[in-house]
């Protein structure tokens, strides 16, 4: 544990930007994204800090409901606040602290929102229920008790072309799916089990079609990586299946439970990660983009800090969210800033390159920096294109009171930019000596 763990209580904006991971108010884990009338949407589960009475229990995890997330554009996400907190659930038992993976689906112009939970009086692992609402980030009305006929967790959500809904689940060796009624509450038919998987532990069931082709992905443990995203693929949403790899390998010995969703135009995984708080019990959700080979295999995703999206005029730039860096470094922000990361240890001619900065029709007038610097003073410039391309900000950077100090310059834009645009900043001492500044982020207006 560390002081980072701390912050999770210190409070939220209703509004954030982050790159990879996508938020830093709150721990946030298995996120299901979804794309709804063409905005984009994800319903993680929350992590909050393990309670020792039950870490034996939950297996050190303890999660106490969901929020939900839209995605504002440019690289802004923001937090409706709760959508169930534990309790509140029906049928559930009380202070379990065990909401792991939920997802939602729309069908027919409602929403229909399902989570796992521990039942009263039940000795069944997890049950699943469901809520409906009008809007995706509700109010949601819960259904009175869970699905009859199955238990497990990870419910994982699909709706055909033909408006036949199917609902996945298990964990442990076994998956399965099933067919819904239309009233999306109750199932249709006896659950299937999802054959030909590799043998393991397994969870995070989710599947998405492509070009007619069925992709069942999950999580998987092999026994000498860890947790792991498989996939495999076939003609029918109930297969029979076939095991087609990894889309991504295991994350520095953690848990990963993912989603797959197709925005403006771009297919998108959304995994976790738990780099803020450095225990795995605590994670935030995360985004890369995913390709496909011509013969519809998927290209094994390598995470990132980049992440996706693309900050525009408003949206807080985190240079530190890097697509690549020279002659510097990166840490844990340092003073009393939000949590986070800095670029650090920069020298002259030390770079950093940030891809994709949306300029848009050159309106943007001025950019802010957030630094820090405890020597003499440097000089910080913005370039877009290649790292000796045109200087569009410029900053003169005297000593702020300490590294851990930090204050907000402003620079004038010196150069009308529009559209999509690669920037470089880069770092050059003035007074000789060997560091410059720390940079938290950039922020055009």
């Amino acid at each position: 544990m560390n002081k980072f763990i701390t912050a999770f209580f210190l409070g939220w904006a209703s509004l954030l930007s982050a790159q990879n991971p996508l938020v830093t108010h709150m721990y946030t884990a298995d996120p299901t994204a979804r794309c709804f009338d063409g905005k984009l949407y994800v319903y993680p589960s929350s992590d909050a800090v393990p309670i020792k009475e039950l870490i034996k229990a939950n297996n050190g995890f303890c999660m106490p409901g969901y929020h939900g997330f839209s995605f504002e554009g440019g690289s802004s996400w923001k937090d409706h606040g709760w959508i169930l907190k534990e309790n509140d659930v029906p049928w559930g038992e009380k202070d379990t602290y065990a909401m792991w993976a939920p997802d939602c689906i729309k069908k027919d112009g409602k929403y229909y929102y399902y989570f796992p939970a521990k039942a009263k009086n039940d000795n069944a692992f997890r049950r699943i229920g469901v809520g409906v609402s009008d809007n995706p980030m509700g109010p949601f009305k819960w259904e009175k008790s869970f699905i009859e006929g199955i238990q497990g967790i990870d419910p994982g959500l699909f709706v055909d072309d033909d408006n036949q809904a199917y609902l996945y689940y298990g964990g442990g060796q076994k998956l399965y799916g099933v067919k819904l009624s239309d009233d999306m509450k109750s199932i249709d038919g006896e659950p299937v089990e999802i054959q030909s998987l590799p043998f393991g532990y397994k969870e995070g069931s989710f599947l998405f079609k492509k070009d007619g082709v069925y992709y069942f992905t999950f999580a998987h443990v092999f026994p000498d990586e860890g947790y792991t995203i498989g996939y495999a693929t076939s003609n029918n949403p109930l297969g029979p299946f076939e095991y087609k790899g990894k889309i991504m390998d295991n994350i520095d010995n953690g848990t990963n439970h993912h989603s797959v969703v197709k925005y403006n135009d771009k297919w998108i995984l959304f995994y976790h990660f738990w780099h803020i708080s450095g225990c795995n019990k605590l994670r935030s959700m995360c985004a890369d983009y995913m390709e496909f080979k011509p013969d519809g295999t998927i290209k094994k995703v390598v995470p990132t800090l980049r992440g996706i999206g693309n900050p525009a005029k408003g949206d807080t730039i985190q240079v530190d969210r890097y697509n690549e860096i020279s002659n510097a470094s990166i840490s844990f922000v340092s003073g009393d800033e939000p949590m986070g990361w800095m670029v650090c240890e920069a020298r002259t001619g030390s770079t950093v390159r940030f891809n994709g900065v949306d300029f848009g029709n050159g309106e943007a007038k001025k950019m802010q920096a957030r630094v820090s610097c405890g020597n003499m003073g440097c000089t910080m410039e913005v370039r877009i294109g290649h790292q000796w391309g045109k200087v569009v900000a410029k900053y003169e950077i005297k000593n702020t009171g300490g590294w851990g100090k930090w204050v907000t310059l402003e620079s004038d834009i010196l150069e009308q930019v529009k559209g999509k645009q690669d920037i470089f900043i880069r770092f050059f001492s003035t007074n000789g000596s060997t560091k410059t500044a720390n940079l938290n982020w950039l922020l055009m207006e």
